[in-house]
């Protein structure tokens, strides 16, 4: 197991340190499972407990956080996220991949192109005219179809699956059971109850541009005509669906269960929360910020973070929600406002009748 000194980790991280730097460390883990040979990280004084109890031998922390403890080694940086992302990435295990060349139960086309050292694993499919580029992997299960192209330095993971024409470029990583160029959803509609949906011709591609992570299961539909296109350096994570003709901005990230709606563009650095459903042929602009679980069903504006369904700019949904939150309240007031001016309004009424009553007399 390799280890490092507390030093040499500060070094790394660029950070400024306390305590004793000859302390040697062999991994990484959180203030409350960190053991004495441990690194961990604090960024906010909420954690001020575990970070008293903690059996870590190293923290990184932020400039300004104040630590009473002595036995610590402290890494004080500007930046602690990432500095710890660095120091986690140098005693990162590196996951197995396939041997350089090709297994011999996979399947390769004869008219297929192979970069040097690619890897291919046992059971996957190339097909024919497909290229891929130098070091690309292939794990086990993974399908590249005709007449795709897989840039250099691209994984993909055990059983991802390139339909004909797919481009993917180069530094990609594909984790398992991605599905990348499937039909997008397009059918005419019957005439008449009881008829079968026509299915439209979906004879577009996808195009996956450098640098692109996609998560575990997630699909990306081609185009009906022209491409469905993820831009540059984007983060997709597992569970994602992209329909047709649908692009995806240069550096934006997509959590969980996000659906996108056919011919939806999204902007560069686009961020958008887990199960967020955003709906089609909608222009989303660069830089926008989308809460989990929000629904975008019309044009929204920049600038601004969104939250809700509709989704409308999160301080308004806020506010919704707290006049929501005092309505039982509000009713109970409401309730007993009325109650009281129904008493009011009966002694008036009696009162009036008993005076009646005593000038008829």
């Amino acid at each position: 197991m390799a280890t490092h000194t507390v030093s040499e980790l500060a070094a790394l991280a660029g950070a400024r340190l306390e305590g004793d730097p000859a302390r040697r460390v062999d991994g990484t883990a959180s203030l409350a499972d960190a053991r004495p040979t441990h690194v961990t990280f604090c960024v906010d004084p909420k954690y001020a407990e575990a970070l008293a109890r903690t059996q870590a031998a190293a923290v990184v922390v932020p400039q300004s956080l104040a630590v009473s403890r002595g036995d610590l080694a402290l890494l004080r940086c500007d930046d602690p996220n990432r500095a710890f992302t660095k120091i986690c990435a140098l005693f990162a295990k590196e996951r197995p991949k396939p041997a350089a060349g090709v297994h011999s139960r996979a399947v390769v086309a004869p008219t297929a192109r192979l970069g040097v050292d690619v890897a291919i694993g046992e059971c996957a499919v190339v097909g024919q005219g497909a290229v891929l580029g130098a070091r690309v992997v292939l794990h086990p299960g993974a399908v590249v179809g005709p007449d795709c192209e897989v840039g250099d330095d691209t994984e993909l993971h055990p059983h991802v699956v390139l339909y004909s024409g797919v481009r993917v470029g180069a530094r990609c990583l594909l984790h398992a059971g991605a599905v990348i160029g499937a039909d997008g959803f397009g059918f005419e509609p019957p005439r008449a109850l009881g008829e079968p949906w026509t299915k439209i011709p979906q004879s577009g591609t996808v195009i996956v541009e450098d640098d692109v992570e996609i998560g575990a299961n997630a699909t990306i539909d081609r185009a009906r005509f022209g491409t469905t296109r993820i831009g540059r350096g984007a983060k997709l994570d597992n569970l994602i669906h992209v329909a047709h003709n649908c692009e995806i901005g240069a550096g934006s990230m997509l959590a969980a269960q996000v659906g996108i709606a056919g011919s939806t563009r999204i902007g560069r650095s686009a961020m958008i929360g887990g199960q967020t459903g955003i709906g089609g042929h909608l222009t989303l602009p660069d830089g926008v910020r989308i809460g989990a679980q929000s629904g975008v069903i019309g044009p929204i504006p920049g600038g601004v973070e969104l939250f809700g369904t509709p989704a409308r700019p999160k301080r308004e949904v806020f506010k919704h929600y707290a006049l929501v939150e005092r309505l039982p309240k509000l009713v109970e007031r409401l309730e007993a406002r009325i109650a009281e001016l129904e008493r009011r309004l009966e002694r008036v009424a009696h009162e009036r009748s008993s005076s009646n009553q005593e000038h008829g007399a």
